[in-house]
């Protein structure tokens, strides 16, 4: 590989990542909110490139990946859509290669967020493994072989838009009952702000996970409703999958056995068959939030040197 860093993005629905991953490892982070959904692209695009000439801190860049909070096709060239992003159709992958000068690799966040898992993470040197991550929103990825399944058109693993309750709740891709409306960051501050009677702004994620560990009644039960619905769907992924481990990532994640307990709990009384297999270990990521980031920068250094 030619002299130069590699940066691994992750664009989000509420924050763009960027971070020079080397064997696995964050060495440096730039961060930046993303514009929304409803903005012109270029303020997206603008954002991201910030974020990854940060990380850089002035080293020259070798290759980029960008991981993206939507559905990328099979050919890694365009984000077809996204519910978060303002991404429909783009060449997201030829725009940031001509901006930032290097190769690019574009992939979904999710996508990467398991690469990451299976070559330097909790799911190595497991088969079939599956990972789910809760952020904003759910994906997820399948692991076969050491190699993530992509699906025929690039869109396997969108995990959280799978109905699991019938004209429910809407949700931004369009639809009703999608999974991520009742277990994702948002379903835990809305479970929250329920909670405690929707007088007052809502808390944030990060401040519903920090009031469930100090013990405040009203965040341990929106983490118990999340982890329920967790486990719930968890368990029609084994079902199909069969995998020999569930690694959950994201930054809902970051709360531990507070969100995964219960998903346990839920995963055992759900499953069919329960009591008569193996029912897959339920861990966290080893990666965190930064999954999705060291993924996409694992995928690129890959790319760059073949």
């Amino acid at each position: 590989m030619n002299p130069g860093c590699v940066v691994g993005v992750d664009v989000g629905g509420t924050k763009v990542v960027a971070g020079v991953v080397v064997e696995g490892r964050v060495q440096r982070v730039a961060r930046r909110a993303t514009p929304g959904r409803r903005v012109d692209v270029r303020l997206v695009e603008a954002a991201v490139v910030e974020a990854v000439r940060e990380a850089a801190g002035g080293e020259p860049l070798a290759a980029v990946g960008v991981a993206a909070a939507g559905f990328v096709d099979a050919a890694g060239e365009h984000v077809v859509f996204a519910p978060h992003l303002p991404w429909r159709g783009e060449p997201v992958r030829t725009r940031f290669s001509e901006l930032l000068g290097v190769p690019v690799v574009l992939e979904n966040d999710a996508t990467a967020a398991a690469y990451a898992e299976a070559t330097s993470g909790a799911a190595r040197g497991l088969d079939p493994a599956l990972v789910v991550t809760l952020g904003t929103g759910i994906g997820g990825g399948v692991v076969v072989g050491g190699r993530v399944v992509r699906g025929a058109s690039g869109m396997a693993g969108e995990f959280g838009h799978a109905q699991v309750v019938p004209e429910g709740r809407p949700c931004e891709c369009g639809g009703r009952g999608c999974w991520e409306q009742y277990c994702s960051g948002r379903a835990l501050v809305r479970a929250d702000h329920e909670q405690r009677g929707g007088a007052s702004d809502p808390l944030t994620g990060p401040q519903v996970t920090t009031a469930a560990a100090a013990g405040d009644p009203a965040a341990r039960h929106a983490f118990e409703e999340v982890g329920t619905w967790l486990g719930v769907g968890l368990a029609n992924l084994a079902a199909a999958l069969d995998p020999a481990v569930l690694v959950v990532g994201g930054g809902v994640s970051a709360a531990g056995d507070l969100l995964l307990d219960p998903a346990r709990a839920a995963l055992e009384r759900a499953l069919v068959g329960a009591a008569h297999r193996r029912v897959p270990p339920v861990v966290r990521a080893v990666h965190g939030p930064e999954a999705g980031l060291v993924g996409a920068a694992a995928l690129a250094a890959e790319r760059y040197r073949r």
